[in-house]
């Protein structure tokens, strides 16, 4: 059943994308691109874009998974489901999402009444997306959540040239620590990266519901977050 949710549709070359798009009661900001975990456009991110929106942003989450099976909205509290996401996330072709959210992100910026500046975060497989498009795309900001994957993705920050926050839960299980050790190390000379190290935290901490959350380190990191995107995109 396609989720009645998505809203937006982006024509792209090849095919639609549907979104949830969640706009300022003002009807003027700057904007966010969302983008994902595994489960989909689904409740807990479609809660984020409406906390964006409250805030003065248009908050785009685009459906990246599309091309497997358009409209996914699901949890993380039963084993089909977690199955089913992680079957996703093993066919979601990289080179082609990335190429998707290059067009979410002009969509978002030409949307009526956006300034055209865009922030970008996303969690997760979305986390690691969002590092990847601040090294390919030339969206004002990010801020990755716990990104799986950006250890074997370091050779791409050649290109990363806007303020980009990584947020790194310590006790990441899909993260190991020597992951986390050549992040640190393959980032640190770039003056346009901070990490931010949540010590006590597995993945995930900041999905409101799930196993791992934890209020007090998503508030920090989300104030963390809001205050990058306040000042780079006003």
């Amino acid at each position: 059943m396609p989720n009645p949710h998505l809203k937006a549709s982006i024509r792209l070359r090849d095919g639609k994308m549907g979104g949830y798009l969640a706009r300022p009661a003002s009807g003027t900001g700057p904007g966010v691109l969302v983008i994902q975990e595994i489960f989909g456009v689904n409740q807990v991110m479609r809660e984020i874009c409406d906390a964006w929106a409250a805030q003065g942003y248009f908050a785009l989450c685009p459906d990246i998974f599309w091309r497997q099976e358009e409209g996914v909205d699901i949890t993380d509290q039963s084993q089909a489901e977690w199955d089913k996401a992680f079957a996703l996330y093993k066919g979601y072709d990289q080179a082609k999402g990335l190429d998707d959210l290059k067009v979410a992100l002009a969509f978002l910026r030409a949307t009526s009444g956006c300034t055209g500046k865009v922030g970008v975060t996303g969690y997760c497989l979305g986390g690691f997306l969002t590092y990847m498009m601040m090294c390919h795309s030339d969206a004002e900001a990010g801020a990755a959540y716990y990104g799986v994957g950006i250890d074997a993705k370091l050779d791409d920050a050649k290109g990363l040239r806007n303020p980009t926050i990584l947020h790194i839960a310590e006790k990441d299980g899909f993260v190991p620590p020597e992951a986390q050790r050549k992040i640190r190390e393959g980032l640190k000379g770039n003056p346009h990266v901070t990490i931010h190290g949540y010590p006590d935290d597995d993945h995930a901490f900041c999905r409101v519901g799930g196993k791992h959350y934890n209020a007090t380190s998503c508030k920090l990191a989300n104030d963390r977050t809001k205050a990058l995107f306040a000042k780079a995109l006003a």
